[in-house]
């Protein structure tokens, strides 16, 4: 569509030289080399961006396609299972007071089990409420 042969190119710079002279043309040449390698560090810019953003896809698409449970080996299970919780046991017992002044101490009987990790199936399940009382 633009097929610019050297003769049309020839033209184009000798109109340039009569209409701006020869002080102002290289100036206009430098600052038309300056855009075009502006242009073209953001054309780069752009592509290695691009680049990274397809190879940063593909990975978290391969990642989840490899924690998909139908990929396990058919004898393996597809999940771990719930780790079983002991039953409720009261959290605290009062000890009794010395007298009525002295403020009541409660020791702990048994520490509740640990939060589970963020990534485990457990912590999707929301835990029951616990007051205290059996």
């Amino acid at each position: 569509m633009f097929d610019v042969g050297l003769s049309e190119i020839l033209l184009i710079l000798v109109i340039a030289l009569v209409v701006l002279g020869p002080d102002k043309l290289p100036k206009l040449a430098a600052d038309i080399g300056r855009w075009v390698g502006r242009a073209r560090s953001m054309a780069r810019q752009l592509s290695a961006q691009l680049e990274q953003e397809v190879r940063m896809e593909e990975h978290a698409r391969a990642k989840r396609q490899a924690e998909k449970p139908g990929d396990a080996a058919p004898d393996a299970p597809s999940a771990p299972s719930p780790v079983p919780l002991p039953p409720e046991t009261p959290a605290v017992v009062s000890a009794p007071a010395a007298s009525a002044s002295a403020p009541t101490t409660e020791t702990p009987v048994n520490t509740p089990p640990a939060a589970p990790s963020p990534g485990s199936p457990a912590s999707a399940t929301p835990a029951a409420p616990h007051d205290g009382h059996a």
